[in-house]
């Protein structure tokens, strides 16, 4: 039988038959990472799958995997392909992933896929489209690379990935440095990184840190710093628009994030003067992924930085997952290859390059 495309339905638990298509998602990405990384520690788990279509109001996605038989089990999945149509910023932005298990690719899975996203992404009225990919390290000097626009980073130029996605019109708009750093950090770096910054902030800053959740009085604060992050760390030439944050929309993400399972750690900085939010940082982990640790955002506000509150919070951060999340083994983070000032930061914490991001895009209407 060729392969054919089912849609992935939203279970309604975990364990409900109809579960099988989003459990073969997951496995297959797995299978990917650990080709790419050893490890499948970035992979969002099955809940996290879940919950991630469960929304309907902000990022609505849709999935589809491609089949051989019609078996409708996990292991009948081959590849998968999602779409991410942004509902309040981006709304020209149609965000694509696609991934082939392995032992299937040259078989014109991916293909397939590709062309049922651009479908989709058309019939939305998306007229850019969006990707992100996984590079293991260029090891060998002399491999041919692309090398991104912005002139930091590049990625292997004779890879499957590259070739499909150059294939499909997509163009390479920034390379993103993936980096992890053993856990627990050494006390006495800990110590002096934390003295230093503290050093520099003096008493113009408090440190708030909190475990699962925001509370009440600051979740208007912490709103407002999410809809500036949207828009702070570097894109390149990547279509960019704000994405806005509300207490509402933030009170479904805190009450979606407790029912898949993930734990947040946040620890921002208050301008003691203003009592107003000057920056954050936030890390998430999960059961399903005892040894890992994935640092999300950080930010200060430009008013605020020169105070070497991105230090500060980050050091707070470790301390906190020390204390919550003891067996943790590694954190991993993502940073675009020209961010230098937060590169600087995560290598004085310790981070040590372990692959390679890509960011792509492709627009429809010169395709």
């Amino acid at each position: 039988m060729p392969p054919h495309l089912v849609k992935v339905a939203h279970p309604r638990t975990l364990d409900a038959p109809e579960a099988w298509a989003l459990r073969g998602v997951v496995r297959v990405r797995e299978a990917i990472d650990r080709e790419i990384r050893g490890h499948h520690d970035v992979v969002p788990d099955l809940a996290r799958s879940a919950a991630m279509l469960a929304d309907r109001r902000y990022r609505v996605q849709e999935r589809v995997v491609a089949v051989l038989d019609d078996s409708r089990t996990p292991e009948s999945v081959v590849g998968h392909a999602s779409i991410i149509l942004p509902q309040v910023g981006h709304t020209n932005v149609a965000l694509v992933d696609v991934g082939v298990a392995p032992r299937w690719r040259g078989h014109g899975i991916g293909g397939l896929l590709a062309e049922e996203l651009a479908r989709r992404a058309r019939a939305a009225g998306r007229t850019v489209v969006q990707a992100d990919t996984s590079h293991a390290p260029v090891v060998d000097d002399g491999a041919a690379v692309l090398e991104a626009p912005t002139g930091a980073g590049a990625v292997p130029a004779d890879t499957a990935t590259t070739r499909f996605l150059l294939r499909h019109d997509f163009t390479l708009e920034q390379v993103e440095r993936m980096s992890t750093l053993p856990m627990p950090m050494p006390p006495d770096l800990l110590d002096r990184l934390s003295a230093d910054a503290s050093a520099v902030a003096g008493t113009a800053y408090r440190m708030h840190t909190w475990v699962g959740g925001i509370p009440a009085d600051r979740q208007a604060q912490y709103a407002r710093l999410l809809t500036r992050m949207s828009t702070a760390a570097p894109s390149a030439g990547l279509e960019q628009e704000e994405d806005p944050w509300d207490v509402p929309r933030l009170q479904e993400a805190l009450a979606r994030q407790r029912q898949m399972g993930w734990v947040a750690v946040v620890v921002a900085a208050e301008h003691v003067a203003t009592g107003e939010l000057a920056g954050y940082t936030v890390a998430e982990y999960a059961d399903t992924r005892p040894e890992a640790v994935l640092q999300q955002d950080t930010l200060v506000l430009p008013e605020h930085r020169g105070h070497r509150l991105g230090m500060l919070v980050k050091t707070h951060l470790m301390r906190t997952l020390a204390a919550v999340r003891p067996h943790a083994r590694r954190i991993h983070t993502w940073n675009a290859e020209e961010n230098a000032p937060m590169l600087a930061i995560n290598v004085a914490l310790g981070y040590r390059p372990s692959c390679v991001g890509a960011q792509w895009q492709r627009r429809l209407e010169e395709a």
